[in-house]
């Protein structure tokens, strides 16, 4: 059963200064009919006569009001409590950004096939599913560190880049992941990468990842055949991602289409029913924007003659 509640309840008092605001506008409104009967001629009568005096204003009234109401609502915090479909842990995703990455054995290169895949799967998660996207050459880089915001997550991963930096760094990448999923409850590695490690040990990054309760999914993306590179044919290697996620309890996948690409990342989804907070805020300003947006064009417009 879905129920409300207030970040920030103290700042609802606000509310109050509505029906204080409509009151005066009333009131005001009155005064100036009043006037308008005492001075202006007939025809200026008939234009303020009655009920149509009023209609005139009680759009703009309704559409303050209306933006009043939805910026209280969003600065006090306003959040709706339901139970949805939600993800079963919190993921970083990593993604090699090595060399070998531009190999052409995906179009346009495993690189951007990663990448293009990497924001589908943001795009198909849960609603509330937090998020962090590393890269990794030689070193590894954080991207963005948790958050909900899908739109984060995608540029994030739009403005990764083949590194310059020469490597494959995967120990550093597991290490990078598990610090930013430090504070989350479930936590999820799904690693994307040719597997050519050559820098540190595998066995430090499953005992890493172990120590910090973190399951490591890993997607080995090339073909068998391998791609063409600056520096040669690269292929991948597939038993340091197998050993990776074994040890870790985590699942191993190939992906030698875009296609199974993104059935490898979809596969490491587990989602499952849960209780979920949804902060409204950020809903309720667009909304109040956009209201108070509509009103200044009616106002403004050809169409102010009918408020």
């Amino acid at each position: 059963m879905a129920s409300i509640s207030f970040l920030y309840p103290q700042y609802l008092f606000f509310l109050l200064l509505i029906p204080s605001y409509i009151f005066i506008h009333l009131a005001t409104l009155k005064t100036t009919k009043s006037t308008a009967l005492k001075f202006a001629n007939f025809e200026a009568i008939s234009r303020i006569k009655g009920i149509d005096f009023f209609s005139r204003n009680i759009f703009i009234l309704i559409l303050t009001g209306a933006v009043a109401l939805l910026l209280v609502l969003s600065l006090s915090g306003m959040r709706l409590h339901t139970v949805i479909e939600a993800s079963s842990y919190s993921f970083v995703i990593a993604i090699d950004s090595s060399k070998s990455m531009e190999a052409d054995d995906f179009s346009p290169n495993r690189m951007e096939a990663a990448k293009k895949t990497s924001m589908e799967f943001i795009d198909s998660l849960p609603i509330t599913t937090r998020a962090g996207i590393v890269s990794f050459s030689g070193n590894a880089l954080i991207e963005t560190g948790m958050t909900e915001s899908k739109g984060l997550l995608k540029s994030a991963i739009g403005e990764i880049i083949i590194s310059d930096i020469a490597g494959t760094d995967i120990v550093e990448a597991i290490i990078t992941s598990t610090n930013i999923l430090n504070s989350e409850e479930t936590k999820a590695i799904l690693l994307l990468s040719d597997g050519q490690i050559n820098v540190g040990a595998i066995d430090e990054a499953i005992r890493y990842a172990n120590d910090n309760n973190v399951i490591v999914h890993t997607i080995a993306i090339g073909t068998a055949e391998g791609g063409q590179t600056s520096f040669g044919i690269s292929k991948v290697d597939l038993d340091s991602l197998k050993g990776l996620s074994y040890n870790t309890g985590g699942e191993s996948f190939t992906a030698q289409t875009q296609k199974e690409l993104l059935e490898s990342f979809n596969s490491a989804i587990k989602s499952t029913e849960r209780k979920v907070a949804i902060n409204l805020s950020s809903y309720l300003l667009m909304g109040a924007i956009l209201l108070f947006s509509f009103e200044y064009w009616m106002i403004s417009s050809r169409y102010r003659r009918l408020i």
